[in-house]
């Protein structure tokens, strides 16, 4: 990660605070990209590592562990998959998206047909393993590792195209988006689209899979953004805070998408080990016990509000802690430099976007000092790009 010019050597966290190998503290505003669900060094993540790793840490997939049904459990209930849901948990979200990509060539052949098209979003994110890049329309990823996997198209993020998707006539395994496009600057889907995306799915016999890789787990002050749309899914993936920092991805299905896997389609050595599992249990249940999904709601408020009265800001977009400030000017880069000189870690996803994703545990404080922090840090870019003046040169 490069701080303000240079590569930093974090050495240790603490909270929503990390520090260098030099001593010098930084507010950690992006949270390993919406990862760190509750900050650094967080005692029950601490304690649950321990405590799990002194008894039981790995066993292969060969066996099930108390953990991991227990995850499985917690999982189907948070997203509501009623008692036909089943969970895969995998290592990462890239992992998880790759196995939704299976998903939905399994649910192809269901359907009789020898090929079916896999359909994401342009400016979409799912991973960079070959399957999954296949589904990040991005030239700079994808072009030197073509030909990338057939079968997979991309449309614009609009209800426009949408509509046209689905009356081409094409046979179309499955649509994958995310709710929110974290990559892209977090831009939201455009209002309405998760409820038409499921009526058209449903009428035309494709799934509907979700990537709640970034917003899922509580990021966006739901334990999934596709709760706020009333709709049901066939499937999501997830995977950073879900663990809190903890390496660990789950596909989670829904209704008739959990018939598609059979023994032998699919397996990981690591997935969803008792270590990984126990943590994750943990985070919930902190998660839960806390009441953290109304600090998130209402600490993303706050930060919204304060931003949005900042100079070079256009407005803010997003949910929860998942928050994207767009810029007037494609500065991002110089914006996230300069908050990185004065100790405040932010990123730059796009030209013109700043991305902030901090734990949910954030306070008055962290608030107070992100605000004075940006705010000095959008000034000295706003200053460097004033437009000259003439007043008081002789003409």
């Amino acid at each position: 990660m490069s701080l303000g010019g240079r590569l930093a050597l974090l050495t240790r966290g603490e909270g929503s605070h990390v520090w260098d190998a030099e001593g010098t503290r930084y507010l950690d505003f992006l949270g390993g990209i919406a990862v760190n669900a509750l900050g650094h060094a967080h005692p029950v993540f601490a304690e649950t590592v321990a405590r799990q790793a002194a008894t039981l840490s790995h066993v292969s997939n060969y066996f099930a562990t108390p953990q991991q049904l227990e995850l499985a459990a917690r999982l189907k209930e948070l997203a509501g998959t009623g008692e036909r849901g089943r969970v895969f948990l995998a290592n990462s979200g890239t992992e998880a998206n790759e196995t939704a990509i299976k998903l939905a060539r399994l649910h192809a052949r269901k359907q009789g047909w020898a090929e079916g098209l896999i359909v994401s979003l342009e400016g979409a994110f799912h991973g960079r393993s070959t399957g999954a890049l296949a589904l990040t329309p991005k030239a700079a990823y994808q072009d030197p590792f073509r030909p990338l996997l057939p079968g997979v198209t991309h449309i614009a993020p609009t209800l426009e195209a949408l509509e046209e998707l689905f009356a081409g006539g094409e046979r179309i395994s499955a649509l994958v988006v995310e709710p929110i496009q974290g990559e892209a600057g977090v831009l939201p889907l455009p209002e309405g689209y998760l409820r038409r995306a499921r009526e058209l799915t449903t009428a035309h016999g494709a799934l509907l899979i979700l990537d709640e890789v970034q917003t899922g787990m509580g990021r966006t002050g739901r334990w999934f953004a596709f709760q706020a749309e009333g709709i049901v899914p066939d499937a999501i993936t997830l995977a950073k805070g879900i663990a809190a920092g903890f390496p660990l991805g789950a596909l989670v299905t829904f209704g008739d998408a959990s018939d598609l896997f059979y023994p032998g389609t699919h397996n990981s050595t690591f997935g969803g080990n008792p270590l990984a599992s126990a943590v994750a249990n943990a985070v919930i249940q902190e998660i839960q016990d806390r009441d953290l999904l109304a600090n998130v709601a209402e600490r993303g408020a706050q930060l919204r509000e304060a931003v949005e009265r900042m100079p070079l800001v256009a407005g803010t977009r997003g949910a929860g802690l998942l928050i994207g400030i767009a810029l007037t000017k494609p500065v991002a880069a110089e914006v996230r430099a300069a908050a990185h000189a004065r100790g405040l870690i932010v990123n730059a996803p796009t030209d013109d976007a700043i991305r902030i994703a901090p734990a949910y545990t954030i306070g008055d404080d962290e608030v107070a000092e992100f605000t004075s922090t940006f705010a000095v840090a959008l000034d000295e870019v706003a200053s460097r790009h004033a437009a000259p003046t003439t007043e008081g040169i002789p003409a």
